[in-house]
């Protein structure tokens, strides 16, 4: 568990039984290939999103490019970069590989400065068709209010009254919003494809946000619930995400979208207990719904559950119904469960991070039984 400075700059930019079967981390079927075969270019492509992109890409019949600095190597669905053309730069000063090329669409995963995306997005834009930003909910932020389609003002810039504990969320969140500007600048409203997904979750997470859950609910025992039993969360499997992403290119689906599942409103508990249904640990939940208690203890998020303080109140408030029509399907709570265990037990993860969700110096597992102890107790 992170405390309250580090989750305030982070958060924003969250062993099954034996006798259940094995879930690969690819797809349950192969899907139908595309009657388009597509020529796609992926800023990025190695680390979370990146890997499922390029395994339905691939098996959807369509070429793939990536453009890294060729530093990072894959850990899931390692195999499938063989097949895969592997450009090599630098977004800060080096863009000479994708000079003089030509492709259907470019996938923008790495834009995290404004710059970047800038300098990309211009430099392609007379030889791609279409330009899709991976940008984040983010953009939204404070979480106030009732409306959050895709029609809602972004954060531009940062308010001279913010709070230093405030400044990295905003940063981040305007990072994004330029930089969904700056496609557009580029490419146009009629070339641009804007996703905004909430909390990626599933095999090859790069945080613990999720993993804690599911390391969590095996292990049993009493389980911290936070936050009222009707609070509403929001979290997409990373698959379901990056699935999707390649349709809308197949379909030319230009446009702003907001990335967040499931597909229909889900509560903490729900999610907990939906979680804790893939084992058989014994577990007792204890819910701590008063919020100043909450902030005392220093529990303010444990993702994708977020404390209910104004600025986060509307975080898993995003309509997704515009990315529903536009084809979005998830998959079960169970699904993500069963791939993300399989990941977190492989050689992909290591054990040293395995044992530091359970006993590092952040972990919310050291804490939480003096945090139900003090709960159980108060006056």
């Amino acid at each position: 568990m992170k405390n309250r400075r580090e989750f305030l700059g982070t958060s924003l930019a969250l062993g099954l039984s034996p006798l259940l079967t094995t879930y690969p981390l690819g797809q349950l079927l192969k899907p139908e290939r595309s009657n388009k075969k597509l020529k796609i270019l992926i800023l990025g492509g190695t680390s979370f999103l990146g890997p499922h992109q390029i395994a339905y890409a691939l098996d959807r019949g369509h070429e793939v490019s990536i453009f890294t600095r060729g530093k990072t190597v894959p850990k899931v669905l390692a195999h499938l970069f063989d097949k895969v053309e592997k450009l090599v730069g630098d977004r800060e000063d080096n863009l000479e590989a994708l000079k003089n090329r030509k492709w259907d669409a470019v996938i923008d995963n790495s834009g995290r400065r404004t710059k970047w995306t800038e300098d990309t997005a211009n430099l392609l834009k007379d030889s791609v068709k279409h330009y899709m930003y991976t940008s984040s909910i983010s953009v939204y932020y404070p979480f106030t209010g009732e409306d959050f389609s895709e029609s809602r003002s972004l954060v531009l810039k940062i308010p001279e009254d913010a709070s230093q504990d405030e400044i990295p969320t905003y940063e981040y969140g305007v990072m994004k919003a330029t930089s969904e500007v700056a496609t557009i600048n580029a490419f146009g409203k009629d070339r641009s494809i804007i996703v905004r997904p909430t909390l990626i979750v599933g095999p090859g997470d790069r945080t613990d946000r999720f993993p804690y859950w599911t390391t969590r609910l095996e292990k049993g025992g009493d389980v911290i619930m936070p936050g009222s039993d009707s609070e509403r969360i929001q979290y997409i499997d990373v698959r379901d995400l990056a699935e999707w992403m390649i349709r809308l290119l197949e379909n030319e689906a230009v446009g702003t979208y907001n990335g967040s599942g499931p597909g229909f409103d889900m509560t903490t508990n729900a999610f907990a207990h939906g979680i804790h249904a893939c084992y058989n640990s014994p577990v007792n939940f204890v819910q701590i719904d008063d919020i100043d208690f909450l902030q005392e203890n220093n529990l303010f998020a444990i993702q994708p559950w977020v404390i209910q303080l104004p600025q986060y109140a509307g975080m898993s408030m995003s309509d997704n119904s515009n990315a529903i029509a536009a084809d979005l399907q998830f998959r079960s709570l169970a699904d993500t469960v069963m791939a993300t265990h399989e990941w977190w037990y492989s050689d992909a993860v290591s054990e040293e991070r395995r044992d530091n969700i359970l006993n590092g110096d952040r972990s919310l597992m050291r804490r939480e039984a003096e945090i139900i102890n003090s709960w159980r107790n108060r006056s």
